[in-house]
C-alpha cells in the first residue's frame, strides 16, 4: 500500500510537470482576443467584469500578476501561465483519480502485484497524458480564460469526493464533503460550470453508504442530487443577493435607515443564523443538520468572493461593467439582465405571435439609488415588458425560438421545416396564415444542430480528429471532425486528401480515432467491471456535455466556437481513456502471458497521446502570437490625441482595454463601446475622467440617461427642414408636455422630431484642434448633414448624438467601422480612412465607398508604413488563429484603399511600397491570397511594377488553379457543396487572364493554360 502512494504521488506530480512545461512552451506571451483582454485587464487592476462576474478568478489573477515585477507587458503572460498552472494540476488531479477508479477495479490495495501498481500507474498516466494534449482543454490552458480554471475546480471537487469515499468510515471524513462545498462555492467566483458536477458527487454518497442499490434509491437520489444544484444555482447564488436588496429596499424606503444599512443588518442575520445552527445542531449531536450548516457556511464564505466586485464597483474603477455597487444593482448583475432570458422547459417557436386576448405582462420594476432624496426611486416600472405568446405557436421543450432572420432560416435549413398551418386574427384584424413548426422539426433541429452540431461535432474534435480550425456552419469544407481514415472521411466529407497548400490547415489533426476507441473500451469495462463507478463518471459527462446543450438552447451562427464550454465532459471521456489502458491489459493477459500482455497494453496505448501531442502541437502553440494586442495598439496609435473611438464588438474593444489598462498604451483615448453604451452605467461612466481622457460632454443630465429613462426614442419625421442636432437634445432635455408622445400605459416618452440631421462646422475649431488636417483645411464643409433611415433611437444612439451636439469640434472622433451606427448616424461620406480607423472630418470624401468612407492617405501612410504592426503574423513559426485570420482582413483593406488612393494621386512610388507591405505582413504562405487582393495587380501594373504584378499573378493563379483542379476532383454527390468556390475560381482565372492580355503579358496566360485545368470555355478566349 505504501509504495503504491509513493508511485502514484509521483506519478502525479510526474504528469502535472509534463503538462505544465508543455503548457508553458505554448503559452500566449500576451493577451489573446475575445474575452482574455477583459479578463487580464479586470484582473490586473481588480475590476468589474461583464455579468455574472468571476472575481475569484481575478483575484487570483492579480495574485499572479504580481510576479511580472512591474513589468506591464510581462502582466498577461503572468495570468496566462495561472491558466498552465491550474490546468496542469487539473491533469494532476485526473490521474490520481483515475488510480483511484482502476485500483477499485483491480482489488483491494493491500493485494496490490507490482504489475497491477504498474499498469494502474500506466492508466492514470496514459489518460492524463490524453487530456493534456486534448484540442479544447490545450486550447483553453495557454490563454488568461476563465475555463482553465473552471476545469481545474471539476477536477479537484471530482477527486475530493473519491477521497471521501476512500476515507468514508475513518471519523474526520465529512471533512471532505466540507472541503467540497467550500471549493463549490469558490468556483461560482470563476463559472458556474463546475456546479455539474453535483449530481456525480451525490451518487458517489448513495453507492457508498447504501451498497444495497434499488430503483428507488437511484430516483431519490437523482431528484437530490438536482434539488442541490438547482438551490444553488437558483437560490444561493441569486437567492442571497435577493433577499439582500429586499432587506435594502425596506430599511432604506420604508424604515429610513442610511443606504446599505438594510444589507449589513441582513447579513449580520446569516452570519447570527448560521452561527447557531452549527452550535446548536453540535450541542444537540444532530450530525446531519450540523454538517448542513457547515457546508452551507463553507459555500456562502467562497461565494463572498462577490463582495469584492461591490467594493471595487464602489471606488468607480476603469472598468465598471454595470457597476453592481449595492445589493440591488449586484442581483441584476448576476441574472445577466442585460443578455435577456430564453426558454428551456416550455416556450414560443420563432414565429409566434402575441396573444391578442393576454397583453404583455409588467416585468420587476427597476431600482436605482437616489443620493439627493436618500432612498431607491423607480425608473422603469417595465409596464408590458415581458410578452405572452399565442399558445398555439407555444410549445415543450423549445428548440427553436429565436425570430432573427438569419436564425430563421438556419431553423428551417437544420430542422427541415415545413410547419403546419394555422390561421389567425392579426392586429390588424386581418386573417393570416403563419406555418407553426412540428415537434419532430423542433426535435430534428436539436438532435442536428444543437446535439450532432454543437456538442458532438466537438467530442469528435476531441477523440477523432479535427479538419480545420476554420468556423463550420454546416458545410462540408469546416470545422467539422476527420478521422484520418480515409474512406470514413470521404464518405461523410468527400475528398479530404491531396488538399491544395491554400486549403491546408495547421489545425488539420488526425486521430485515426485511436482516443475514442480507447475511450469507448475503457467505458465498457467499467460499467462491466464495476457499474457504479461507470454510473457516476457517466453522469459527469452528461452533466458536463449534453446537460448543457439542454441548457444553452443555442441558436444557429455563434460568434465563435464553443468546444470549450463542454471540456468538463470531455475530461470524463479522459478517465475512461485511462481505465481502457487497464481494460486493454486485462484483454491481452487472457491469450498472453503477463510479462508480455502488461508492455504490449501500455505500448499500444500511449500511441493515444503520442498521437495527440504529435498532432496538436503545431497549431496549440502560440508562443510567438502578439496580433491581438499589437492589432489594439495599431487601432490607438490610429488616432489623434484625446480622442474619442466608437467600436462595436469584444475583438475591437477587449484588446484596446488590455493595450490601456495594462500596458498604458495611449490612455489619453476614450474608447466607447457602442453596444455597452445602451446601459446607464456606461454612460454614466463616460461622463467621467479616466486616467487621461477627459469626460465627454453631454448636455442631458445623469437622470435623464438612467436605466428606465430614454431607452427609445421613435422617429417622427415632423419637420421637414433640417434641424441642428443641438436643438433636437434641447428638444428631448425638455420637461414641456409638447416634446413628449403618450404610451399605451398611460406614460409620456421622449423621441426625435425629425428624420432629417445637421451639425453646424466651427472651421477655426476643427482646424486648431487637430481634427481637419492642414492638407484638408480648403475643403471643410458649412453643415454636416445626414438623414436617420431608423424608425427609433436608443440609448447609445442619444448618447452619440448628445457627444456630437456639444463636442464643439474640440476632440476627434473615430469610427471602428462607419457601417456600425449607419442607420442613425450616416455619416460615412465624412469619415476618413486614417490607419486602420476611421476619422470623422467636415470634408465630403472625394474616394468615398458606402460604409467605409473616403481615405485620409497622408497620416494612413505614416501609419500603415511606419506605426502598425500585426503580431508576427508572417513569421513561419507564428500559426494565424481563426480570430487573427478574420480580422487580418481589416488591415489588409486599409493597406489597399491606401494604395488605391496613392495611385489616384500618381504617387505610383508610395503605391507600390503599400503594397509590397501588405504582401509582406500577410505572405501567401501564412494566409493564402484572396480574391479581395485582386485590385493589387491594377494598382501595379498602374503603377508600373510589371515584376511585381506579372509575380502576383503567377500566385493567384496559382492558389486558385489549384484549387480549381480540386474542385474538379470531387465526388459528384459532393459537387454541390463546392458550387460557389467553383464558380469562384473560374472567375478568378478568368480575370487573371483578362488582365494579363490588358497588359500585354501573352505569356502568363500560356502559363495559366499549361498549368492548371481549365474548362472548355476558358480555353484559348485570351489568346
Amino acid at each position: 500500500m505504501e509504495k503504491f502512494k509513493r508511485f502514484n504521488n509521483i506519478g502525479g506530480i510526474v504528469s502535472f510537470l509534463i503538462a505544465a512545461v508543455v503548457y508553458t512552451l505554448t503559452l500566449e506571451p500576451t493577451a489573446s482576443w475575445w474575452d482574455a483582454g477583459e479578463y487580464i485587464s479586470t484582473a490586473y487592476k481588480l475590476q468589474v467584469g461583464h455579468p455574472p462576474g468571476a472575481p475569484f478568478y481575478q483575484m487570483m489573477g492579480r495574485f499572479f500578476s504580481l510576479f511580472a515585477f512591474g513589468n506591464v507587458e510581462n502582466v498577461a503572460y503572468m495570468i496566462n501561465f495561472m491558466s498552465a498552472i491550474v490546468s496542469a494540476l487539473t491533469i494532476m488531479f485526473l490521474f490520481w483519480t483515475i488510480t483511484h477508479l482502476v485500483r477499485k477495479m483491480v482489488g483491494g490495495a493491500n493485494g496490490l502485484n507490482q504489475k497491477d501498481v504498474f499498469i494502474v500507474i500506466a492508466s492514470g498516466f496514459i489518460g492524463a497524458l490524453a487530456y493534456t494534449f486534448s484540442d479544447s482543454f490545450w486550447f483553453s490552458a495557454v490563454e488568461g480564460e476563465v475555463y482553465a480554471m473552471s476545469s481545474f475546480f471539476t477536477a479537484v471537487v471530482f477527486w475530493a469526493i473519491l477521497k471521501w469515499e476512500e476515507q468514508q468510515a475513518e471519523t474526520h471524513s465529512i471533512r471532505w464533503i466540507i472541503m467540497i462545498a467550500y471549493l463549490v462555492g469558490l468556483s461560482i467566483g470563476v463559472h458556474l460550470l463546475n456546479l455539474l458536477a453535483i449530481p456525480a458527487i451525490a451518487f458517489v454518497w448513495y453507492f457508498k453508504n447504501y451498497p444495497s442499490v434499488s430503483r428507488k434509491g437511484i430516483i431519490y437520489t437523482g431528484i437530490i442530487s438536482v434539488f442541490l444544484l438547482v438551490v444553488i444555482m437558483y437560490l444561493i447564488i441569486p437567492g442571497v443577493v435577493s433577499l439582500a436588496a429586499k432587506f435594502e429596499l425596506f430599511f432604506v424606503n420604508t424604515i429610513g435607515l442610511p443606504f446599505n444599512s438594510g444589507t449589513i443588518i441582513y447579513f449580520l442575520l446569516i452570519i447570527g443564523g448560521l452561527t447557531y445552527g452549527i452550535i446548536w445542531s453540535q450541542k444537540r449531536r444532530k450530525f446531519l443538520v450540523n454538517t448542513t450548516f457547515l457546508a452551507l457556511t463553507f459555500i456562502l464564505i467562497g461565494y463572498s468572493s462577490f463582495l469584492m466586485l461591490v467594493i471595487r464597483a464602489n471606488a468607480n474603477t476603469p472598468i465598471n461593467e454595470n457597476n453592481p455597487d449595492d445589493a440591488i444593482s449586484l442581483l441584476s448583475y448576476l441574472n445577466r439582465e442585460q443578455y435577456g432570458t430564453w426558454p428551456i422547459f416550455t416556450g414560443q417557436y420563432y414565429n409566434s405571435p402575441n396573444d391578442p386576448q393576454n397583453p404583455a405582462k409588467d416585468g420587476s420594476p427597476v431600482y436605482i439609488r437616489d443620493d439627493n432624496k436618500g432612498r431607491y426611486i423607480i425608473t422603469d416600472k417595465r409596464t408590458n415588458s415581458i410578452s405572452n405568446y399565442d399558445q398555439r405557436f407555444t410549445t415543450l421543450f423549445p428548440r427553436m425560438y429565436s425570430s432573427q432572420a438569419n436564425h430563421i432560416r438556419a431553423y428551417k435549413s437544420w430542422g427541415k421545416v415545413e410547419g403546419r398551418p394555422i390561421n389567425i386574427t392579426n392586429s390588424s384584424g386581418e386573417q393570416e396564415t403563419i406555418y407553426k413548426p412540428t415537434f419532430t422539426e423542433n426535435l430534428r433541429f436539436f438532435f442536428r444542430y444543437q446535439v450532432g452540431h454543437m456538442y458532438f461535432r466537438y467530442f469528435m474534435w476531441n477523440f477523432a480528429g479535427r479538419q480545420n480550425d476554420v468556423q463550420g456552419h454546416g458545410g462540408i469544407q469546416n470545422g467539422n471532425w476527420i478521422s484520418g481514415i480515409t474512406p470514413l472521411d470521404e464518405m461523410r466529407l468527400g475528398k479530404q486528401t491531396d488538399l491544395p497548400a491554400s486549403m491546408q490547415s495547421p489545425a488539420r489533426n488526425a486521430y485515426f480515432l485511436l482516443p475514442l476507441i480507447l475511450g469507448i473500451i475503457g467505458m465498457l469495462a467499467h460499467f462491466n467491471k464495476n457499474y457504479k463507478d461507470g454510473v457516476v463518471v457517466a453522469l459527469l459527462f452528461f452533466m458536463t456535455g449534453l446537460a448543457i446543450v439542454l441548457y444553452l438552447n443555442q441558436t444557429p451562427f455563434q460568434p465563435r466556437e464553443r468546444d470549450y464550454a463542454y471540456a468538463g465532459s470531455f475530461y470524463a471521456f479522459a478517465i475512461w481513456i485511462g481505465i481502457g489502458v487497464f481494460a486493454l491489459y486485462e484483454s491481452f493477459r487472457k491469450k498472453l502471458a503477463a510479462n508480455v500482455a502488461l508492455p504490449l497494453a501500455v505500448v499500444l496505448s500511449l500511441s493515444v497521446p503520442a498521437i495527440m501531442l504529435a498532432e496538436n502541437y503545431d497549431d496549440h502553440d502560440r508562443s510567438g502570437k502578439y496580433a491581438a494586442r499589437d492589432f489594439a495598439i495599431t487601432y490607438l496609435n490610429s488616432c489623434e490625441p484625446n480622442a474619442v473611438l466608437i467600436t462595436h464588438g469584444d475583438n475591437d474593444t477587449f484588446p484596446l482595454w488590455y493595450a490601456q489598462e495594462v500596458e498604458g498604451v495611449r490612455t489619453d483615448i476614450r474608447v466607447v463601446n457602442y453596444m455597452l453604451s445602451s446601459g446607464d452605467w456606461y454612460v454614466h461612466q463616460l461622463a467621467r475622467k479616466i486616467y487621461d481622457s477627459e469626460p465627454l460632454k453631454f448636455q442631458l443630465t445623469p437622470e435623464q440617461y438612467n436605466k428606465g429613462v430614454n431607452e427609445v426614442l421613435p422617429v417622427y419625421d415632423q419637420l421637414k427642414a433640417r434641424i441642428e442636432i443641438k436643438d433636437i437634445i434641447n428638444f428631448v432635455a425638455s420637461d414641456d408636455p409638447r416634446s413628449k408622445v403618450p404610451m399605451s400605459s398611460g406614460e409620456e416618452m421622449n423621441y426625435i422630431p425629425t428624420r432629417k440631421m445637421r451639425l453646424p462646422v466651427n472651421k477655426e475649431k476643427a482646424i486648431a484642434s487637430g481634427i481637419v488636417p492642414p492638407y484638408m483645411a480648403d475643403s471643410v464643409v458649412q453643415y454636416v448633414d445626414w438623414d436617420i433611415t431608423s424608425n427609433y433611437f436608443i440609448k447609445n444612439d442619444l448618447m452619440l448624438l448628445d457627444f456630437l451636439a456639444n463636442n464643439d469640434w474640440e476632440r476627434p472622433l473615430y469610427f471602428a467601422s462607419p457601417s456600425s451606427v449607419s442607420k442613425t448616424f450616416d455619416l460615412d461620406k465624412y469619415c476618413h480612412l486614417t490607419g486602420v480607423v476611421y476619422k470623422f472630418i467636415p470634408v465630403l470624401a472625394t474616394d468615398f465607398y458606402r460604409g467605409l468612407g473616403g481615405v485620409d492617405e497622408v497620416a494612413s501612410y505614416d501609419i500603415l508604413m511606419n506605426k502598425a504592426k500585426w503580431g508576427n503574423l508572417n513569421e513561419p513559426g507564428v500559426v494565424v488563429d481563426p480570430e487573427s485570420a478574420r480580422n487580418h482582413m481589416m488591415a489588409k483593406q486599409s493597406y489597399l484603399r491606401l494604395a488605391q488612393a496613392l495611385l489616384t494621386k500618381g504617387k505610383n512610388t508610395e503605391a507600390i511600397a503599400v503594397v509590397d507591405k501588405l504582401i509582406y505582413e500577410f505572405p501567401n504562405e501564412k494566409i493564402s491570397f484572396d480574391i479581395y487582393l485582386m485590385p493589387i495587380l491594377d494598382i501595379y501594373y498602374k503603377a508600373e511594377a510589371t515584376e511585381k504584378a506579372n509575380d502576383f499573378l503567377r500566385t493567384m493563379a496559382k492558389v486558385f488553379g489549384e484549387r480549381l483542379g480540386f474542385y474538379n476532383q470531387v465526388d459528384p454527390k459532393f459537387a454541390s457543396f463546392y458550387k460557389e468556390d467553383s464558380e469562384e475560381a473560374m472567375m478568378v482565372l478568368a480575370r487573371l487572364m483578362s488582365i494579363a492580355k490588358q497588359n500585354n503579358q501573352q505569356s502568363l496566360i500560356k502559363e495559366i493554360e499549361d498549368n492548371y485545368t481549365l474548362p472548355e470555355e476558358l480555353k484559348g478566349i485570351f489568346d
